[in-house]
């Protein structure tokens, strides 16, 4: 499993229909991508209009490939690119490690 790390900078004032914008693109493009396993968003505390969208896909071609160069992404960046105050930045995580006791990493994490 791969964990996408999105570092999101907002538009000042628009937290709620970002969120909104988030969790609609969630459900109705991502979701339905290849790969796709959950995702939990996360808002700043020292920094309100920053924002850590993560996602978990099986593999790190289901989102680099299958997602990302599908006609779906444009559908997704239309959704929530709007909000963007700059380009967001992405990286990709493999989880080595849990301290729960399921074998999966992300098993016992809340789904957004």
């Amino acid at each position: 499993m791969i964990l996408e790390v999105v570092d999101i900078h907002i538009k000042a004032d628009q937290h709620a229909a970002f969120e909104s914008a988030v969790h609609h693109g969630v459900q109705t493009v991502i979701a339905h991508a290849k790969g796709y396993r959950h995702y939990q968003l996360q808002r700043g505390i020292e920094s309100a209009n920053r924002y850590v969208l993560l996602i978990w896909w099986t593999t790190l071609e289901n989102h680099t490939v299958d997602f990302r160069q599908s006609p779906a992404f444009a559908d997704w960046r239309a959704i929530v690119g709007p909000f963007f105050a700059q380009p967001p930045a992405v990286e990709h995580f493999n989880p080595l490690a849990s301290p729960h006791a399921s074998s999966e990493p992300s098993a016992n994490l809340p789904h957004a």
